[in-house]
């Protein structure tokens, strides 16, 4: 890890344009795209299109639910609540959300650990429904089941939690999805999403933007130029491949690294998953980070290669290491 921080400066700084990825492994993932439910395989490099293609019947103009890549959204709007002053990272939420001051476990959780999934909260997967009445009350209800940094639990929880946090930040003179849409979304070229609200207004922060390739793109576009915010996308202790929304692919660069995948580890529940010096892949550069959606929904940002690489898909079976192993192939 301490190897890979020390060269992200250098992936961020001004450079030539850096090698092309190889035609044969363009094709190659396209190919294992299209063969695997993939609807669009979308490739930028040094800022120009080198590759889009949309398959199985699907064009370029058409929406595509991006499931979990939504999470990022958000996780980019708490870097920038977080500029402006509302908040610091290793405050306890217990400083906002006082209902929890008088629990022993909830007291502890710091708004980082809700961003990083170590906070210890239930999951909660059912406030995923779109008819869920009231996701942030059952949300600050939500059972502390793991020490807080003691385990990673991914689910809809904790985002339901931050988004109360942030409005009670806000003090209510704007709405979180405001802020989202003026501090993120806005700069992006895109205009308000598929927030999926309860009967009390409050968005599912887990899922629901539905985007094109060239949409999703511009946020793969803009990641490449923020050299602070990858820098801060380093996981904790217990999940040291996700942060804010973004799966890394840093154990890469370690003997010890071993490909996992993440869609697949997710199926299991949250005590029996294992991510121990865990990557997306093997074969592709250490700096990459992903966006990971259900069904084969992804977004690869790798800034050492000026690249970013859109999928969307309904892969029932996705798999990282298999397609990220033929993308940058050199070729026969």
């Amino acid at each position: 890890m301490k190897l890979l921080l020390a060269f992200l400066p250098f992936f961020f700084s001004a450079s030539p344009a850096v090698e092309p990825l190889s035609p044969h492994g363009i094709q190659a993932a396209a190919a294992y795209s299209a063969a695997h439910g993939g609807h669009a395989l979308l490739v930028k490099q040094n800022g120009k299109m080198v590759h889009e293609s949309y398959t199985n019947g699907h064009s370029k103009r058409e929406p595509h639910r991006i499931y979990s890549g939504t999470k990022a959204y958000w996780g980019i709007m708490a870097f920038a609540a977080e500029k402006d002053g509302l908040f610091s990272f290793d405050e306890h939420v217990a400083d906002t959300i006082t209902e929890w001051r008088g629990d022993r476990r909830k007291s502890q959780i710091t708004i980082r650990q809700l961003l990083d999934f170590s906070h210890g909260l239930e999951p909660m997967f059912g406030l995923h429904e779109n008819t869920f009445p009231d996701r942030t009350t059952a949300a600050l209800k939500a059972g502390a089941v793991a020490a807080p940094g003691k385990s990673f639990i991914y689910g809809p929880a904790a985002l339901q939690v931050f988004h109360e946090l942030l409005a009670r930040k806000l003090e209510h003179k704007q709405t979180p999805t405001r802020y989202l849409e003026r501090k993120v979304l806005g700069p992006l070229g895109l205009s308000s999403q598929r927030y999926l609200p309860d009967q009390h207004g409050a968005p599912l922060l887990a899922a629901g933007f539905m985007q094109t390739a060239r949409q999703w793109s511009e946020l793969g576009t803009w990641m490449l130029r923020q050299e602070e915010v990858f820098m801060k996308l380093q996981g904790s202790s217990v999940n040291a491949a996700f942060a804010f929304g973004f799966w890394n692919n840093h154990a890469a660069a370690s003997k010890a690294g071993r490909e996992v995948d993440a869609e697949s580890m997710l199926d299991r529940k949250w005590q029996q998953q294992s991510w121990r010096n865990a990557c997306l892949s093997r074969s592709a550069p250490a700096d990459l980070i992903a966006c990971i959606g259900s069904y084969g929904q992804r977004l690869y940002i790798v800034p050492s290669m000026k690249l970013v690489v859109v999928r969307l898909a309904k892969d029932s079976k996705p798999n990282d290491a298999a397609l990220l192993k033929l993308l940058f192939s050199k070729g026969p």
